[in-house]
């Protein structure tokens, strides 16, 4: 048997050897595919859980919920307001967030009569800055792909393989990371980013990220499409489309896309 159906086969072992649990679920690449692999091993004892928040793309939203019904799987859907303790988007938002919304998650898995909340980080993930991380230990959060020394390219082969609409979508992270730290994060600034990405999106771009200035939508592209997007932008009116949504200059990053780039710039004094 090939390495990569032996790290599957362990996976549902993992999975199964539980009384059932609660998968977070984003509809990202990675989350599909644990809900996928914990229907296999649990069947009706999978439980897929997604938290609606303002800083969470509802496009992404939608998506979780139809794969959730296609699949057959119960879904529930929990909503969160905007927490205070993000309102001004401190350094650490990723750790504060997974500690919010990971707790919400064990609550509701109790009230559900389960013990385990599964997540879906990969061995590829320990290569990252993931202060989120420290929070899933804290609050004995499992991650079974980690467990079974998944990659993020074994996920996206053995998603492929079972036709997992996800298998080649981009990774995307909270609309908190397209915002500049230490600034008070508003609905308005995130919604404009939301609608500027959706856009970009549907015009040609899926790995793009707008980064929220102020007035200023600095837009991030893989390298290999910063001339497409120049070009796009005389076919499209990129410019204008962004500025409709409410920003006033439109810029392109000629760095192109980089993770997390707005925690290496300090916000302006003035």
């Amino acid at each position: 048997m090939e390495e990569l159906t032996l790290k599957y086969e362990n996976l549902l072992e993992l999975l199964a050897g539980t009384d059932g649990a609660v998968i977070a679920f984003s509809g990202g690449v990675d989350s599909t595919f644990l809900l996928h692999a914990a229907k296999e091993a649990l069947g009706e004892k999978a439980v897929a859980a997604s938290i609606a928040t303002p800083y969470v793309p509802e496009w992404e939203q939608e998506e979780a919920k139809k794969f959730a019904e296609k699949s057959g799987i119960e879904h529930a859907v929990l909503k969160l307001e905007f927490p205070t303790e993000l309102r001004m988007n401190p350094p650490e938002h990723c750790y504060t967030c997974k500690k919010i919304l990971f707790s919400k998650l064990l609550e509701f898995a109790g009230g559900m009569g389960l013990d385990k909340v599964f997540e879906g980080t990969n061995v590829d993930d320990l290569n990252d800055y993931r202060p989120g991380l420290k929070a899933l230990l804290e609050l004995g959060i499992r991650s079974p792909m980690l467990e079974a020394k998944l990659s993020k390219e074994d996920i996206r082969e053995l998603s492929r393989r079972f036709s997992l609409p996800t298998w080649n979508k981009p990774s995307f992270a909270c609309l908190l990371s397209r915002m500049p730290v230490n600034v008070e994060v508003t609905e308005k600034a995130l919604r404009q980013v939301e609608q500027a990405e959706v856009f970009l999106m549907n015009i040609g771009f899926p790995a793009v990220r707008v980064r929220h200035h102020g007035e200023t939508a600095r837009i991030e592209v893989p390298e290999d499409q910063l001339r497409d997007l120049i070009t796009a932008n005389e076919k499209h009116n990129i410019n204008g489309k962004l500025k409709e949504f409410g920003y006033r200059h439109v810029t392109l990053d000629l760095g192109g896309y980089q993770m997390g780039s707005l925690n290496k710039i300090a916000p302006s004094a003035s």
